[in-house]
């Protein structure tokens, strides 16, 4: 393992090694009240029964504030391993750096050998600046990483440089080594180089201390407006996929009120995707003969997979779910019957996922010209507006959130469906529970560009006022929950 960094690299660890060795191994207040902050929005990002890997987890504060089903820490100072040891019993620590991890390797402060096991999340908090080469440290969580593993790294805002130093003089921060001072685009490059995609990006904590509550206000209220200037920056980064596509079976679901003169053209023009199609037609309670040529047009194409239902609820997201609950393939996408969406471009979903590129595939109208009838104007205003709202709550691009085209496993569905109580069965469209779901587990979200069209039989189910409004108050409800927090 030692011959995997340079002889500099080497020395620079050793001087940090001896460092934090000789450190104290309680932190101040101001740092334990930061680091508790700090928990606190990783145990956003974190599902409580993932387990973690920490690297530079020095004498475990942060760690101790996790909650998480099984808790790991690395470290390279002994001195600081000892003392996590205390303060947190229930978890594992080794020394080592995260330049040369390797939990095949023996823990020669237990004298045991520690087998290598896959984490569902990898922390790497105020380490980075430490480190001796962030690329090899990147390049070497990928041995104990999975396809879904999700690596979080924080690290200090290059502008705040001048007021931690002047903090440092005080005496009112820790002593540090020497040490780097990355910026964004910095770490974003080398995540790249390692072989790591960057999922989304967040600016938290304006006031690293309570401050008699003000403090406390200021990072949940204020500190979303201006994620510029936080004192850290958090990056989730996700594995690049790199075996090929994969030969996956897919489920499309097809949500159907008043689209009987659609419900042919949908079966002709789906076409056959992956390993196998099922196509499963979902009735609404329609007043014209829906149902009744759903029956017809699945009894004349015995060819084709094709599921018959009709939903017991109201609105498109619970038709959604319902045709999620029967389907069977490992890939679960929406179809609006209406077919403005044209089902000829399903491939490319296809593809974004079955590649790996992307976990969550959404559509797109909004970048290719569109049929001149097929929205609106104030739609269309109204749709670039939520865009932009959307980017800013999720930490990464979407550019049309209520296109009904949307596409994703159904392993990561049933995770999103698992952790649907955080935001509540409040969304009748389906869309926003969707891309909230992921947002909340760290999927990699892709937008899909497609010409859409204008609708050839019957007429919107959409009502523009109430439903905007109702919209506007499912955005509130979600950035209380992800943003103002």
């Amino acid at each position: 393992m030692q011959s995997e960094i340079s002889a500099l690299a080497r020395e620079h660890l050793e001087r940090v090694r001896a460092f934090y060795d000789a450190a104290p191994t309680e932190p101040q207040a101001g740092a334990s009240a930061y680091r508790a902050r700090l928990a606190h929005y990783y145990n956003l990002l974190i599902p409580a029964d993932a387990s973690v890997l920490e690297i530079g987890c020095g004498s475990g504060e942060l760690l101790s504030h996790i909650r998480a089903g099984r808790k790991v820490g690395v470290d390279l100072a002994p001195a600081q391993i000892e003392a996590a040891r205390r303060r947190v019993p229930d978890a594992h620590f080794h020394v080592q750096a995260g330049e040369l991890l390797d939990l095949d390797g023996a823990d020669h402060a237990l004298g045991t050998t520690v087998s290598r096991e896959k984490f569902d999340v990898i922390i790497v908090s105020d380490t980075l600046n430490l480190a001796a080469d962030v690329q090899r440290l990147f390049e070497r969580l990928h041995s104990v990483s999975h396809a879904d593993t999700r690596l979080i790294v924080n690290f200090q805002n290059t502008l705040w440089r001048p007021l931690l130093s002047l903090a440092r003089a005080l005496g009112l921060k820790a002593a540090q080594p020497q040490n780097s001072w990355l910026a964004s685009s910095d770490v974003l490059n080398l995540l790249r180089l390692a072989g790591w995609s960057t999922v989304c990006k967040h600016g938290r904590i304006l006031v690293p201390f309570r401050a008699l509550g003000i403090g406390t206000f200021i990072n949940r209220w204020l500190a979303p407006f201006l994620q510029w200037f936080c004192l850290t920056v958090f990056f989730v980064a996700r594995r690049d996929q790199t075996g090929g596509t994969k030969e996956l079976s897919v489920s499309i679901i097809i949500p159907a009120r008043n689209e009987a003169g659609n419900i042919p053209a949908a079966v002709a023009r789906t076409p056959e995707l992956g390993a196998g199609t099922e196509i499963i037609f979902v009735e609404g309670h329609s007043r014209d003969n829906t149902w009744a040529e759903i029956q017809r047009v699945a009894a004349e194409n015995p060819q084709r997979k094709i599921k018959i239902l009709k939903q017991s609820g109201k609105g498109k997201g619970d038709a959604v779910r319902a045709g999620f609950a029967v389907a069977t393939g490992d890939v679960l996408m929406i179809l609006d019957a209406d077919l403005t969406m044209p089902p000829e471009e399903l491939p490319k979903f296809y593809d974004v996922i079955a590649s790996g590129r992307a976990e969550f595939a959404n559509g797109v109208r909004l970048v290719y010209p569109m049929d001149e009838k097929a929205m609106q104007f104030l739609n269309l205003c109204a749709n670039k507006a939520f865009g932009l709202i959307f980017t800013w709550l999720l930490g990464q691009p979407v550019k049309d959130t209520l296109c009904g085209s949307k596409v994703l496993t159904r392993s990561h569905y049933e995770r999103i469906a698992a952790n649907r109580a955080y935001f509540g069965d409040f969304d009748p469209f389906g869309d926003f529970d969707l891309l909230f779901g992921a947002a909340r587990l760290n999927l990699k979200i892709a937008d899909v560009p497609i010409r859409y069209r204008e609708r050839t039989y019957g007429t919107t189910n959409i009502q523009r006022w109430r439903h905007g409004v109702l919209l506007l108050r499912m955005v509130w409800f979600a950035a209380r929950k992800l943003k103002f927090v």
